[in-house]
């Protein structure tokens, strides 16, 4: 058995789930991409390699087990894109959601069953069809969970929107001692830049009541103003439009004082060493290129 146990971002890991990126298939078709950051990259003809990738894992792999992680990888499955486990499931508390996500990606829970039959079957919960969700959109924060969400009516138009108020009033639910707060996010299907595909795309908590956070990615002023609040504008890290597209808010804490970041994040990560963190750098940049960094391809199940 698994026991789970997630209540926030930063406590110290014990097990997770990392992504795998052995056999992703050929770069897709344009009218394929799930995302506009992906498409940008395949008209460039810079969308990344398998290798490439699969030497970035390992690198996250070897700080994992420098740490002494319990690391579970999902089933291969031969030509399919399986880097994003955070996308399929979250955990919160002793409970596994699995996400409701683009049809096209259903193969990618199958993967983890070996995970999901680990757990208490009293605390395996699937979502009803019409709540939508990713794992990088829901943030378990002590007695809150935040959660990214697109409220416009365009929603359908939208294969950025990926988790909808039906799913935020799911997590109400069965979290009732929680206060579940959502934020609208800045959607494009086109423009990488102007996308926040998760709220992890431009926002994320860290150790010592810090956080990253890019303004424009949200799409109510006053939802962004009170995060900056809620942690205190001092301890507020604001990235720029191009470091949102770059993923910096999308890095991984193995503690509150240990932070695995992308090695080219300078400013970044001077910031958090300045701080008094622990920067654990890894090459990610290729990995980047499909709007997606180190959150984005790590699925915690239990945190101290």
């Amino acid at each position: 058995m698994i026991n789970l146990h997630v209540t926030d971002e930063i406590s110290r890991l014990r097990a997770v789930v990392l992504g795998i990126a052995n056999s992703n298939g050929p770069t897709p078709k344009l009218e394929d991409t799930y995302d506009p950051k992906s498409a940008e990259h395949i008209k460039a003809g810079t969308y990344p390699k398998d290798t490439d990738m699969m030497k970035e894992m390992e690198a996250v792999l070897e700080v994992f087990n420098k740490y002494d992680v319990k690391v579970y990888r999902p089933e291969e499955i031969s030509d399919y894109n399986q880097i994003f486990s955070r996308d399929i499931a979250f955990v919160i508390e002793d409970k596994m959601i699995i996400s409701n996500i683009l049809p096209d990606r259903d193969k990618e829970i199958d993967a983890i069953e070996h995970v999901w039959s680990q757990v208490e079957k009293s605390n395996r919960i699937i979502l009803p069809e019409e709540a939508h969700i990713e794992g990088g959109d829901v943030m378990p924060w002590g007695e809150y969970i935040f959660v990214g969400t697109y409220r416009g009516e365009d929603y359908a138009d939208y294969i950025t929107a990926r988790t909808n108020m039906a799913a935020v009033k799911c997590l109400e639910e069965i979290f009732p001692n929680k206060k579940v707060v959502s934020f609208n996010l800045r959607k494009s299907n086109t423009i990488a830049r102007d996308n926040a595909l998760h709220l992890d795309c431009c926002f994320q908590p860290i150790g010592k009541g810090k956080c990253i956070i890019h303004k424009e990615g949200f799409l109510e002023e006053e939802e962004y103003e009170w995060l900056v609040n809620f942690f205190g504008k001092e301890n507020c890290f604001q990235i720029t439009k191009d470091e949102m597209y770059n993923m910096n808010s999308n890095i991984f804490s193995i503690a509150p004082d240990v932070i695995i970041s992308e090695k080219d994040f300078t400013r970044l990560n001077t910031w958090l060493r300045s701080e008094g963190f622990t920067v654990e750098e890894v090459p990610y940049a290729e990995i980047a290129k499909q709007e997606g960094l180190l959150r984005c391809s790590t699925m915690p199940l239990i945190r101290d």
